[in-house]
């Protein structure tokens, strides 16, 4: 299982990436544009960033050099409706490690991603596989949420909800926050299944202290 990074400007495009990604088991984080892409990237140091070039604000392009700039190892596959030869060789020249033209086939895209992900595995063994906030631990590999008096395995969803509540602990998460990471949706102000999730997931723990802030979003309280 890798931590992937997906930047892309196009809604549809990041949906049908995140379910491919992650029914091949790796964890998926979402940009829907550069200047969040580079703090995602900054923030959780993925395993790859599958990077679009043409974006609003900052470019593709600026992203890919910050990244590289920042470490050279870094394994960035760009994926661009810009698939001149001439693109190609400059992306490869900045440091991507692979580039893939849009419109894509999903197999040669997971393909792809096996392949510049081959040796992340053992590279991954010092990495830790669970997140602790107070007495929850959450095992980034099982997908289980543990509490003092119990355990309970997660479905995707609600896993994803609890990693990024967890990895920003005492911090308001906005609605709109959580639908674009863990969703991959554009805000929809009519939409609960933010509110529906946040319900599941307080029956399965007794006592987990996700805290509702009324219009805005919820906050998980680390104690």
């Amino acid at each position: 299982m890798a931590r992937i990074l997906v930047v892309d400007d196009e809604p549809g495009i990041l949906r049908f990436t995140r379910r491919a990604l992650e029914s091949e088991g790796h964890v998926v984080l979402t940009a829907g544009d550069g200047t969040e892409g580079l703090r995602l990237a900054t923030e959780h140091d993925p395993d790859l960033v599958i990077l679009d070039l043409v974006m609003p604000g900052l470019s593709g392009t600026a992203v890919l050099a910050a990244l590289v700039a920042d470490s050279p190892r870094r394994r960035v596959m760009v994926v661009s409706a810009v698939g001149e030869v001439q693109a190609r060789v400059r992306c490869l020249d900045a440091g991507a490690v692979d580039f893939l033209p849009k419109p894509f086939d999903i197999a040669e895209l997971l393909a792809r991603v096996r392949l510049r992900l081959k040796g992340v595995a053992s590279e991954a063994t010092s990495v830790a596989e669970e997140i602790v906030c107070g007495p929850l631990r959450l095992n980034l590999r099982t997908r289980k949420l543990a509490s003092p008096t119990r355990e309970v395995e997660l479905p995707q969803r609600e896993f994803a909800l609890m990693q990024h509540l967890m990895r920003h602990s005492g911090n308001v998460c906005t609605r709109a926050e959580l639908l674009a990471e863990v969703w991959g949706y554009v805000f929809d102000p009519g939409s609960n299944v933010v509110d529906v999730t946040v319900a599941r997931l307080r029956s399965k723990i007794d006592g987990l202290q996700i805290e509702t802030v009324r219009n805005v979003g919820y906050a998980l309280q680390p104690a």
